[in-house]
């Protein structure tokens, strides 16, 4: 199959590419945040012991380059928007490459949390253009069934990087974990070169400045629509990465099992991950979004009420209930992400990079925090964590309810169909959460 949306005039051959390629390199590009994080969860105990450092301080690797992350973040789409969607991805791709050689080679704790903060500075332009690149090409229903294929390949990601990390420690240590990225890095420059289509044509770009950045994010931090589903998004993803930045915890302390063991953990999340984009995919077009996200929410719920339960009634956890909470969440992460970042972009056509960067910002932020903070203060108590992880995905659910209500309401005040949104121009109306 290949693509029947052409965006750029400028290069309409290239742009005709084998849609199921487009949708590989597109996850390839995805998958540079979760390998970055979960990759080096199974070394966290040979780092402690290699650099001298203690737990807390060991999670601070992944809130350092969480930060550094969002930072950057809130650049990658305005700059594709005035440079092009390549340009971007491929500078990211190759600093992604730098860095992760200055991460094998950092002698220090100092050194290393200074080149994963570098790090996070560039690993998120893959991913966050990508996102702006499907919504170049399609529109409606076809949007939300690419951006679930996507999502169905990105999912493997969370858990083969830690079997890697582990499968790695083997034969090497913690530091050649970093230079296998960096070998992923330099893959990815390859593969954008050869695969990957402009989307944006240089008719349609806006300048590189930084008082409309500035301004740009002003406008979409006050909108209420924008704001409400970022903050959705974000804490929805926030509750399943609680489990995920916690997995060390889980697998080694409440579990004792070894660092080759993490698998346990990540792939039920990663099947559950995989069926809930094969679903969003499979019946877009044919089931109302809403009751996509609204069970994508419950599942996540019932999951951490059934970790409560589960808790209260034994003494010692143990397999296979004890990730239940956790590929609960991953399956409603599945079942709401795509819908809500298609509705989320078409709130703004005409800016989606900067509501891409925005949200992406937003998102990381709360990842940061729960890496950082949340997760050392609960991880030691199964049901606690089960407790927060459902707080976050109830607030998630609540955000939603409340934006799907002034939609609704302002659908009605302006005569409009409901679940309707009548966005810019080009692309066709999408069905408004």
């Amino acid at each position: 199959m290949t693509l029947t949306h052409v965006a750029s005039r400028d290069a309409p051959a290239r742009a005709r590419v084998p849609q199921l390629q487009l949708v590989l390199v597109l996850a390839a590009l995805t998958m540079v945040g979760p390998f970055t994080i979960d990759a080096i969860f199974p070394a966290f105990e040979v780092m402690t012991h290699d650099l001298g450092v203690d737990k807390v301080a060991m999670q601070q690797t992944v809130s350092v380059y969480l930060v550094a992350f969002a930072v950057a973040s809130l650049f990658h789409g305005s700059l594709s928007d005035a440079l092009g969607r390549r340009p971007v991805i491929l500078a990211g791709c190759a600093l992604y490459a730098v860095t992760s050689a200055l991460c094998a080679l950092a002698p220090s704790m100092p050194l290393l949390l200074g080149a994963r903060g570098a790090q996070g500075l560039v690993a998120g332009a893959g991913m966050i253009v990508g996102r702006t690149v499907v919504r170049d090409l399609f529109d409606g229903a076809h949007a939300q069934r690419f951006m679930s294929h996507i999502s169905m390949i990105f999912a493997i990601a969370p858990a083969l990087a830690p079997i890697v990390g582990g499968a790695i420690l083997g034969w090497g240590s913690w530091r050649t974990i970093f230079w296998v990225l960096a070998a992923y890095g330099v893959l990815l420059v390859v593969v954008t070169l050869t695969s990957l289509p402009e989307t944006h044509p240089a008719a349609e770009r806006v300048p590189f400045r930084p008082r409309p950045l500035l301004t740009s994010f002003t406008s979409a931090a006050g909108d209420g629509a924008v704001l409400r589903l970022s903050a959705a998004i974000a804490l929805n993803f926030g509750a399943l990465f609680l489990y995920i930045s916690s997995a060390p915890a889980i697998v080694v302390d409440h579990l004792g099992l070894g660092e080759r063991d993490f698998g346990v953990l990540f792939v039920p999340l990663v099947v559950t991950m995989m069926i809930g984009s094969f679903l969003t995919g499979r019946l877009a077009g044919r089931v109302r979004q809403g009751a996509f996200v609204l069970a994508g929410f419950l599942v996540a719920l019932a999951g951490g009420v059934f970790a409560v339960a589960y808790q209260a009634l034994v003494d010692v956890p143990t397999l296979p209930w004890t990730v239940v909470p956790v590929a609960a969440a991953s399956l409603g992460v599945s079942l709401v992400f795509p819908i809500l970042t298609i509705a989320l972009l078409d709130l703004r056509p005409r800016e989606r990079g900067a509501v891409s960067s925005f949200q992406s910002f937003l998102s990381t932020c709360v990842n940061a925090l729960v890496a950082g903070a949340v997760s050392p203060l609960v991880s030691g108590s199964l049901t606690t964590l089960a407790v927060v992880a459902g707080s976050m995905t109830l607030s998630a659910l609540l955000l939603w309810a409340w934006h799907r209500r002034r939609m609704r309401a302002r659908a009605g005040a302006a005569h409009a169909p409901v679940d309707v949104v009548v966005p810019s121009p080009a692309p066709e109306p999408i069905e408004q959460l």
